[in-house]
């Protein structure tokens, strides 16, 4: 069953408010809404959670995820490591396709400091750590 897509000036008729007001529900997040092209669409169940007329139960439970945000610092990294380590970890954390990864590097030349952050689930995350002290070792 699919679920009737309504105008905000539809919605703003069915429930006799001002079309502005109904804007604002939806820009503020009090009603929820999908914006198609330029314009906004309420589907009748969200209408209806809205109004009180059904209670939305969820299709199925949601999923429970672990997420954890890593900070490494590593010291005395001269750039040319910065730019290899940088681009190892990057393409690693990029290998596993279907599990969202954030890696964001930055290098400060001035303190030779080299700074990963990451953010993924906690398997990803670890795995990617495990990675890191053999990319210190020097020659």
């Amino acid at each position: 069953m699919t679920d009737e897509l309504y105008s905000v000036d539809r919605v703003a008729e069915m429930l006799g408010l001002h079309v502005k007001t109904v804007r604002n529900y939806v820009r503020t997040g009090r009603l929820k809404a999908t914006r198609i092209g330029k314009q906004y669409r309420i589907t009748s169940r969200d209408l209806d959670a809205f109004t009180g007329a059904t209670e939305i139960v969820p299709d199925e439970p949601p999923e429970r995820r672990a997420q954890v945000s890593s900070v490494v610092r590593l010291d005395a990294v001269r750039p040319e490591e910065a730019r290899r380590i940088a681009a190892f970890v990057t393409g690693a954390a990029g290998s596993r396709e279907g599990r969202p990864l954030l890696v964001q590097t930055s290098y400060e030349e001035a303190r030779s400091v080299l700074t990963l952050v990451f953010v993924s689930d906690l398997d990803r995350t670890a795995d990617l750590l495990k990675v890191i002290p053999p990319l210190l070792r020097r020659p």
